[in-house]
C-alpha cells in the first residue's frame, strides 16, 4: 500500500506561514486610503508575508456615517473590490479586505463586509457583518444599524496554511460566533475600536478568543485620530494559541507580522484538548 506522504491524492497538512496585518488612519478619501494601503501591504510583502489583513473601514472613515453609503459597490465589482483582487494577483499573497461597504436591501444602508482574495486575485470569502455596534457614553455615542444591514451567517475558508475564520469589530463580543466557524487555526478580526473601549477590552477579548479557540488571532485596527474627530484604539496585534503577544502596533500606519506555527497549534491542542472536551 502507497504510505500516505507518498500518495499524491492525500490531504496534505496545512504549512506554516508568515502573516500581517496593516494598521491605518483611514480619511474620508477613498483614493488616500488605497494609497496608504497599498504601500503598507508592498511593507509587509517586502517582510514575507503570505496573507495580509487591512482594518475595518479601511477604504473610508467618513466626515459622517452617510459617507460609506455614497461610496458603496455592487457585490463583486468596484474600485475597492479592483484594488483588493489586483493587489493581491500582483503580490501573489491571500488578502483580506477587513471591511467595506457594499450594497445592501436597504438604499440608505450598506453591508459592512470582509472580503477575501487568493493569490490569483480570484474572491473566495465574504463575510457580512452580523453584530452591530451601539454605544453611549456622555458625547460619544455610535447606532450602527442606523447605517448598517447585518448579516446572518459564520463565514470561514481554506488556504494552504489552515482554515481562516472572519470576524468584524463588535462581533468580538460575542464568543458563540467563533464557536460557529468551528476548528480554525487562524482568526482574522479587523476593526475600528473606540478608544474608550479599545483602552478597557480589545486586548483582553482578543486574548480569550485565542486561548478559547487554541488558534492564532490576527487583530487588525484602525489606530489614531481621524479627520472626523473620532479616535480608534489600534493596538494591532497577533496572538498566539496560547494567548501570547506575537507582535503588536500601538498606534499610527504600519504593519504587525509573524508567523503562523501548526507545530505549535498541534502541541497546545494535544496538551490541553479544550476542544475535544466541549461538550455543548
Amino acid at each position: 500500500m502507497t504510505p500516505p506522504h507518498d500518495n499524491p491524492h492525500a490531504p496534505r497538512p496545512p504549512k506554516n506561514a508568515r502573516i500581517a496585518a496593516v494598521q491605518m488612519i483611514s480619511t474620508p478619501r477613498v483614493e488616500d486610503n488605497l494609497r496608504t494601503a497599498e504601500r503598507l501591504i508592498a511593507e509587509a510583502v517586502a517582510q514575507g508575508a503570505e496573507l495580509v489583513a487591512l482594518p475595518e473601514y479601511f477604504a473610508i472613515m467618513g466626515m459622517s456615517e452617510g459617507d460609506k453609503v455614497k461610496v458603496r459597490e455592487a457585490d463583486g465589482h468596484g474600485p475597492i473590490q479592483d484594488f483588493l483582487a489586483e493587489t493581491a494577483r500582483r503580490h501573489r499573497i491571500w488578502l483580506i479586505g477587513g471591511s467595506m461597504p457594499l450594497i445592501a436591501s436597504d438604499p440608505n444602508k450598506v453591508l459592512n463586509s470582509s472580503v477575501a482574495y487568493n493569490p490569483q486575485g480570484e474572491r473566495v470569502a465574504r463575510y457580512d457583518k452580523i453584530h452591530l455596534f451601539g454605544f453611549q457614553k456622555g458625547a460619544e455615542r455610535y447606532n450602527e444599524s442606523a447605517t448598517i444591514e447585518a448579516g446572518s451567517q459564520p463565514v470561514a475558508f481554506d488556504t494552504p496554511f489552515g482554515r481562516v475564520g472572519l470576524s468584524i469589530c463588535y462581533d468580538l463580543r460575542f464568543p458563540e460566533l467563533y464557536r460557529a466557524l468551528g476548528v480554525t487555526d487562524l482568526l482574522v478580526i479587523p476593526a475600528a475600536f473606540t478608544e474608550t473601549t479599545g483602552r478597557a477590552h480589545w486586548e483582553i477579548l482578543l486574548r480569550a478568543r485565542a486561548i478559547e479557540n487554541q488558534c492564532y488571532v490576527l487583530a487588525v485596527g484602525q489606530g489614531g485620530r481621524h479627520e472626523n474627530g473620532r479616535e480608534t484604539h489600534g493596538n494591532s496585534m497577533l496572538i498566539d494559541p496560547w494567548g501570547n503577544i506575537v507582535d503588536r502596533k500601538l498606534k499610527g500606519p504600519g504593519i504587525v507580522i509573524g508567523e503562523l506555527d501548526h507545530a505549535q497549534i498541534a502541541e497546545i491542542r494535544a496538551s490541553l484538548p479544550a476542544l475535544k472536551h466541549r461538550v455543548m
